[in-house]
């Protein structure tokens, strides 16, 4: 009996490559964007986005953790109808990442919410609408309406809460996410090094930043101004927020020491969809995250933008798997190859949510280059289930890994 071989390819092939817009066909591998990136962002944007806190200790050591496994694979075996499909949280997904929240988006290009959150939606990946976006949640939730969740930076006040929940409800989206690793505003000196504050002052030196990178002076910033006037905190809460200009801008978000277990238990009983946690990186509050209620969580260190030397979720994962009982167990921070994803689903993750290069990848390229992105990547992974020799990620498991 013969076996059609399966064919799950977003990204070009080779010669098709030439059909790509010319800025994106030098873009092989998520790790392209970076570099990319900073040829199109102004200094402090850049900074902004790639940065982490203090020694950067942190930020370093979430890709190198993914290094400390090797794979163990398995030869001849029939892999031609390979399946990276996956069901999480009862929803079925086309490929095992989807893009974690980011703020400021809108920042990074023009209408970068909405550009992302599109492209996720037409490969059929989960996308997290970040709460410090720029753009109102009701215009993502159009543009995501069977992908898009919303993530919330939740503040100490039982009135406060439930008005963004009813707002986040009535914006049509079906899980939300609660980050609880933000109790304050972390040390974030590179963004001092690099001219970039909140509330965004303007001045002579960020003038000049802009001047200097005429695309995106033109095709983002000078475009957003047009077309949507100067950018909001659009969902810190109930109702609009601060402009991004606004000394008003820190208060909204950095007062968050209040927050605790009790509020959780608040907000599960007001919340009808998908609840997921955000923030853990110890298998205690994963336990006690199910004893809560909640459907599922992300093991995240804020990307190594919070607190510096946490450890990276990828160390602490199979303790997690231990006891997530029946939720679904995520990971995202340093992500960056198809071996990386498969490396997180060995070691017991559910999914995983890859950040800054989708990023990096709307400042290249628009929804056209996020788009790229994610077909790099879901071709890494259909590429690699075959080499490590697996059909389904079912069969993934700890026997695949060698700690080195």
């Amino acid at each position: 009996m013969t076996t059609t071989p399966h064919r799950q390819q977003l990204g070009p092939a080779p010669n098709a490559r030439r059909q790509l817009p010319p800025r994106l066909r030098s873009i092989l591998s998520l790790g392209d964007l970076e570099p990319a990136a900073r040829r199109v962002l102004p200094r402090p944007i850049f900074g902004y986005l790639q940065g982490g806190v203090e020694d950067n200790v942190t930020l370093q050591a979430n890709g190198a953790a993914f290094r400390k496994w090797m794979f163990r694979t398995s030869v001849l075996v029939n892999v031609s109808a390979r399946e990276q499909r996956t069901t999480l949280m009862g929803q079925t997904y086309s490929s095992p990442f989807g893009v974690a929240p980011m703020g400021l988006c809108a920042l990074f290009a023009f209408d970068g919410d909405v550009a992302i959150a599109s492209a996720a939606e037409a490969a059929g990946i989960p996308f997290v609408l970040s709460g410090a976006s720029l753009t109102r949640m009701e215009r993502v939730a159009q543009a995501a309406p069977t992908c898009g969740w919303f993530q919330a930076y939740i503040p100490g006040e039982a009135g406060h809460i439930e008005g963004l929940v009813n707002r986040v409800e009535a914006a049509g989206f079906k899980t939300l996410v609660v980050t609880v690793d933000t109790a304050t505003l972390a040390n974030r000196e590179n963004n001092v090094r690099v001219g970039f504050s909140t509330p965004l002052r303007p001045s002579l030196r960020l003038a000049w930043d802009g001047m200097v990178r005429p695309r995106w002076l033109v095709g983002t910033l000078v475009r957003t101004l047009v077309e949507h006037g100067v950018p909001y905190f659009e969902n810190a809460g109930a109702g609009r927020g601060a402009p991004i200009i606004s000394g008003n801008a820190v208060r909204q978000f950095g007062m968050r020491d209040h927050l605790n277990w009790e509020h959780l238990a608040l907000i599960r009983r007001r919340w009808r969809g998908k609840l997921v946690i955000k923030g853990l990186t110890s298998a205690a509050d994963v336990q006690r995250a199910e004893q809560a209620g909640a459907d599922g969580v992300i093991l995240s260190n804020h990307g190594g933008r919070q607190l510096d030397g946490t450890v990276p979720p990828m160390l602490v994962l199979q303790e997690a798997a231990r006891v997530k009982g029946g939720m679904a167990l995520m990971i995202d921070s340093g992500i960056r190859r198809g071996t990386d994803v498969l490396k997180a689903l060995a070691l017991g993750a559910d999914h995983v949510f890859v950040g800054r290069p989708m990023a990096y990848a709307a400042a290249v390229g628009g929804q056209a280059g996020v788009s790229h992105a994610i077909g790099l990547l879901r071709d890494e992974v259909h590429r690699d289930m075959a080499l490590l020799g697996v059909k389904t990620l079912k069969e993934l498991g700890q026997g695949h890994l060698v700690a080195v």
